[in-house]
């Protein structure tokens, strides 16, 4: 995808998968990339939002009038519907208006693309979701493979591009038979202890992971080295087409 007048705009909306504080930046990362021409990137992400938070503050994103973009939301609300705790955090949080559920996941996904079609000329691109958790067969896994499906729904009916991440770690990680070091746990203890590691221990990424026996994410949620360049190898190839 060329543009030789002016730089292609491509914004990547998400929450702190896609802000790159907690996580590996991958927009940072699609921005070192020569993908061809002039390319000029924003990140579009907040920590914590949920589709409905991404919903409200659109307005953000439209006033660029990208070229192109690319949706990777929903770990929020998977992980809120994992138990009455994460319902109270992310409701409080984000001050939801509502409890959050599939359903409305998947009504705000929805209101999301159709705004981008209507007050943009941007190709869009949705995103599945990365794995919640790293043990096959577990609830957090199977529940992110729910939310993915609403996703594949959405980019279907709404004629968008599917990016299939979910897909790619759930195919990496079947294919490795790996065992993680952790198993999921409700509330922000494992993110808090991640967070801490990487900036007041200085750790890296991808060291807190290894520490923990993981393969694609630091605390079962945001994303090491290697998590973040199968997001980015996948936008990279949206935008190529």
């Amino acid at each position: 995808m060329k543009n030789s007048v002016q730089p292609l705009r491509v914004v990547c909306v998400g929450d702190s998968l896609t802000r790159g504080q907690v996580s590996v930046d991958y927009v940072k990362m699609l921005a070192s990339r020569d993908i061809g021409g002039s390319v000029r990137f924003t990140n579009a992400g907040v920590n914590g939002d949920l589709a409905f938070n991404v919903l409200q503050r659109l307005d953000s994103v439209i006033d660029l009038q990208p070229h192109a973009v690319s949706v990777l939301i929903g770990t929020n609300d998977t992980n809120a519907s994992l138990s009455e705790k994460n319902i109270r955090m992310m409701t409080r949080m984000k001050k939801l208006p509502k409890r959050p559920t599939i359903e409305w996941y998947r009504e705000n996904l929805a209101a999301i693309v159709d705004r981008l079609a209507k007050d943009t000329s941007a190709r869009i691109a949705l995103l599945s979701l990365p794995v919640l958790g790293e043990e096959l067969g577990s609830e957090p896994v199977r529940r992110s493979a729910d939310y993915s499906a609403v996703v594949k729904e959405i980019a279907r009916t709404r004629k968008v591009t599917y990016l299939p991440l979910h897909e790619r770690q759930l195919g990496y990680l079947t294919a490795g038979g790996f065992a993680p070091g952790l198993r999921f746990r409700d509330g922000r203890v494992l993110s808090a202890g991640a967070a801490t590691q990487h900036f007041v221990l200085r750790r890296s990424f991808d060291s807190i992971a290894r520490r923990r026996g993981l393969q694609l994410t630091t605390d079962l949620i945001h994303q090491n080295t290697r998590g973040a360049t199968m997001i980015a190898d996948l936008i990279e190839q949206f935008l190529a087409q």
